[in-house]
Parts: structure tokens; C-alpha cells; sequence
């Protein structure tokens, strides 16, 4: 089997994983006498504003005449109801009874706990992982590229980036490895070291944006008691981020900026629970160089030193 056929096989894989999750092969979906199509009818009118049936098909990307069929079902259930625009009398808006109001509130409150039940069992780590990769998949798939053609723009810091990068990295480190707060010390000291010994033509941060949306962050900073050697720090990618190769990036940026500026090794501190990062640092050429068990941030974990030659 080749390589077009082993990816083939992964996606029909995960389709047949995914139906059978979700329930969306069985008779009624969620216990109730719609179908999987005229359930998904039901939530297109409820999130719409007196939509036509042909806006309709067109956001759902079927066939004018079956969308007809699935309303006229609709409609003699008395779930919805149709009136003539007064744009346009050739067509008729659609909206739902009181009826359809009940039936949608019931399906959309069953939907929601039926994916709580799912994510109830998983680790915080495996929940951000999850919703990161979804993302991914819609983003491929969907083909919901940003307006730049770019998954993700690297820039320079700026007012308020200090914050959100305390703000993001220990709310990340307490929902997906159960850090208390004296994490967030640790990274304001370093953001406020940054700011107040800022030395632009060795130092940098770098904010990862997309849209305008923060996605992610490292800096690399001069070490004070080693000329020639620099440190990398905080390195962060949110979790809608995963998987877009923007902690790849951001370390490579770290290495051509400090090769470009002179030093000649780059440090960092981490901790091997930390398996994501610690591959990326592996990948770019970093070697551990030194570990020690210790606690820290509440639990018992090992911290790590990496060095890269340069």
C-alpha cells in the first residue's frame, strides 16, 4: 500500500470512528424522530434570520430540490412554517414554529451533553489536543484559510503582548498539567526583565498572529553571565494553533536570529513533562545537558537544561 492509500484508508478510518460517536447513522438522531439531514435543517433555520430555502442549500452545499423535500417534511410536522418576502414574492422565508423552537431547543441541549459526556474523562491535555486538531481538520478541509493566505505571521512585540503572554501560559500549564499559580510569577519576571533590560540588537520577542489573533510566543535573551551565549524562554502555542508547525517555527526563528547576531550557543530551561516542546528542541539540534527532580509549581517534576551550538 502506498502512501496515497495508507492516507485514504486513515481518513475512511476516522469517518466510520466519527459516525458511530456521534450517533449520526442511527434512525433519530439524538433521540429524536429527525433525521441527521432534517436536524441539520432544523439548526440552519434556528441560527438564521428568515432564511429561503435556497440560501439554504447553498450554506449547506445540497441540492436545491432536496432541500425542498426536507422542508416540505418539515412543514407538515408543523416544525416550521414558510411566508412570502415582501423583497421578492417568488420566494418564501422560513422560520420556525413554536414547535420547531421546542424540538431545536431540546436537540441543541442533548448535543451539548452529549459532548460534555465525551470530554468528561479526558485530561486537560488531551481535551486541548483534541479541539486543537478539530480545528485543524476544519481549517484544511474547510478550507478557512486566513485572509493573508498565511497559517500564522511572526512579529515583534508590542503594547500588551507582555500580559497576554503571563495571562496564556499559566492558564495553558494549570488546565493541561495542573501548575498552580506560582507559575505566573515566574513568567512576569521574565517578561518584566525583558522589557526593562530590552537590548534590540540581541534580544527579540516574537508574537505568532494569525488574523490578528495572538497564537503563540518564544523570546530569546541575552544570558547575562555568558557573553556569547543566549537564552531561549517562554515558548508558547495556543491549542488551536497545534498542529500548524508554529512551535517549529518560532524555535527556528530563535536559531537565525542569534547565529545572525554573533552568539554562539543558545540555553533553555524546561521540564520533560513537556514531551511537545522537548521534541522540537530535539528536532532543531538541541541536547540536554543537564536534569534534576524537583518541585516545582506544585507538582514533582523534572527540569531540564538544553544547549545548542551554534
Amino acid at each position: 500500500m502506498n502512501e496515497q492509500e495508507s492516507a485514504v484508508q486513515a481518513v475512511r478510518r476516522f469517518t466510520r470512528f466519527y459516525t458511530a460517536a456521534f450517533g449520526t447513522l442511527e434512525e433519530g438522531l439524538l433521540r429524536s424522530p429527525l433525521s441527521l439531514p432534517e436536524a441539520r435543517l432544523l439548526y440552519e433555520i434556528a441560527r438564521s434570520e428568515d432564511p429561503t430555502a435556497t440560501e439554504i442549500a447553498q450554506r449547506l452545499s445540497l441540492d436545491p430540490g432536496y432541500v425542498s423535500r426536507l422542508i416540505s417534511r418539515l412543514e407538515e410536522r408543523k416544525l416550521i412554517r414558510r411566508r412570502s418576502s415582501a423583497r421578492d414574492a417568488r420566494q418564501s422565508l422560513i422560520d420556525l414554529t413554536a414547535s420547531g423552537r421546542k424540538q431545536f431547543a431540546t436537540l441543541d441541549q442533548r448535543s451539548s451533553q452529549q459532548v460534555e459526556a465525551m470530554l468528561a474523562p479526558l485530561s486537560d491535555a488531551d481535551r486541548g489536543t483534541l479541539v486543537g486538531s478539530m480545528g485543524a481538520i476544519e481549517r484544511i478541509l474547510g478550507g478557512t484559510a486566513p485572509a493573508n493566505g498565511k497559517p500564522f505571521v511572526l512579529r515583534t512585540h508590542r503594547p500588551g503582548d507582555m500580559g497576554w503572554v503571563v495571562w496564556r501560559q499559566g492558564l495553558l500549564y494549570a488546565r493541561e498539567y495542573g501548575w498552580d499559580e506560582r507559575y505566573e510569577p515566574v513568567a512576569a519576571r521574565i517578561v518584566a526583565d525583558f522589557i526593562d533590560h530590552y537590548e534590540p540588537e540581541r534580544e527579540r520577542c516574537w508574537i505568532a498572529e494569525r488574523d490578528g489573533e495572538p497564537l503563540g510566543c518564544v523570546f530569546l535573551v541575552r544570558e547575562r553571565s555568558a557573553e556569547k551565549t543566549a537564552r531561549l524562554r517562554l515558548l508558547h502555542v495556543e491549542a488551536s494553533a497545534r498542529g500548524l508547525g508554529l512551535g517549529k517555527a518560532l524555535v527556528h526563528q530563535c536559531t537565525r536570529f542569534a547565529r545572525d547576531v554573533g552568539y554562539e550557543r543558545i540555553l533553555l530551561w524546561t521540564q520533560s513533562v513537556l514531551v511537545a516542546a522537548r521534541h522540537i528542541y530535539e528536532t532543531e539540534g538541541y541536547r540536554l545537558v543537564q536534569e534534576e527532580a524537583k518541585e516545582n509549581f506544585g507538582k514533582k517534576l523534572m527540569s531540564q537544561t538544553w544547549e545548542l551550538r551554534l
